[in-house]
């Protein structure tokens, strides 16, 4: 039973990694740099904290090896390189899509497990906190390297965009105090509980593959 416990798994790690691309393409858009930019901000962060930590603490407790988190960081960004690479492709210019930065936060999972000499209880708490507090701003120093994001939403509009996301002029100052203090105080808050989701999948799959 060992080698369909392990298929299992991996098969788990591909599922989510992929659905991690879909899920960054419908929060707000990963395409949400130039069509949304800092209007939906707060969310987008939110979202992509406990996106990111839940199968990033999977895939690490699966293997409890430090630097797995990384790993399952990297998955995603090639994964939405693709997918900016098919935009490209389709004449849009390369800033129309900015990959999210989710490695660094990855990175900083890694060292808590490593530090806490692979202690989970520490992985969840401290690492899920450090995940949603450092990806907001990670994010948000690429969206400044961005070229105009909204010259970029107005002259490309998405094809697919439905009506109610045509692309608006954002209103910061009306909205959030700090778009990066918001989404990284409620990301650390949130992914916290979601880290322990994706530890508590480690053990249901090894139970149901018993």
């Amino acid at each position: 039973m060992v080698w369909l416990r392990r298929t299992t798994h991996y098969l788990f790690i591909v599922v989510v990694a992929v659905n991690s691309t879909l899920l960054t393409i419908n929060a707000g858009d990963y395409i949400f740099y130039t069509d949304w930019a800092w209007t939906s901000f707060v969310v987008f962060s939110i979202a992509q904290s406990t996106m990111l930590v839940v199968g990033a603490i999977y895939y690490m407790l699966f293997t409890g090896v430090p630097g797995t988190a990384t790993y399952y960081a990297t998955i995603m960004t090639i994964y939405t390189w693709v997918a900016k690479g098919a935009w490209f492709a389709l004449g849009y210019p390369m800033d129309f899509i900015t990959v999210p930065v989710w490695i660094p936060s990855a990175m900083l999972l890694d060292l808590t497990y490593w530090a806490t000499r692979r202690n989970k209880h520490a992985a969840i708490i401290i690492g899920g906190t450090l995940v949603g507090l450092s990806l907001p701003i990670f994010n948000m120093i690429n969206l400044l390297l961005v070229r105009d994001p909204l010259e970029m939403a107005f002259k490309y509009p998405r094809p697919t965009l439905p009506p109610y996301m045509t692309p608006i002029e954002p209103q910061v100052g009306k909205f959030y105090s700090s778009p990066v203090a918001l989404g990284s105080g409620a990301g650390a808050v949130l992914s916290v509980p979601i880290a322990a989701l994706g530890a508590k999948l480690n053990t249901w799959t090894y139970r149901w593959m018993a």
